[in-house]
């Protein structure tokens, strides 16, 4: 990963209040994307859940869906949220917001 640090951080700071795309994390937080290649990068950390075990949003709010209302719920049916936890606020977001 060649983003940033602080702009990761930035990002999943806003996915933890709700941003899924560019434009809701641009009303969340006050990145500033440089170029094409960087906005890639921020749209494939938008896309993920967990880092640690690269497990997807989609995943995880499919696995919401199916009944999966705690974060001990999401983790045993996708794994996110078993290693470092840093994730877990996503994931509650998640959860609350079925998105």
């Amino acid at each position: 990963m060649s983003l940033d640090m602080q702009k990761y951080k930035k990002v999943r700071a806003a996915q933890g209040q709700g941003a899924r795309t560019i434009e809701e994390l641009k009303n969340l937080s006050d990145i500033a994307i440089e170029d094409d290649a960087e906005r890639k990068e921020i749209e494939e950390v938008l896309k993920n859940a967990c880092r640690c075990r690269n497990v997807s949003i989609e995943e995880v709010v499919k696995a919401v869906n199916n009944g999966a209302d705690t974060l001990e719920k999401v983790g045993e049916a996708t794994g996110a949220g078993t290693v470092c936890g840093r994730c877990k606020g996503l994931l509650e977001n998640i959860i609350e917001n079925k998105r």
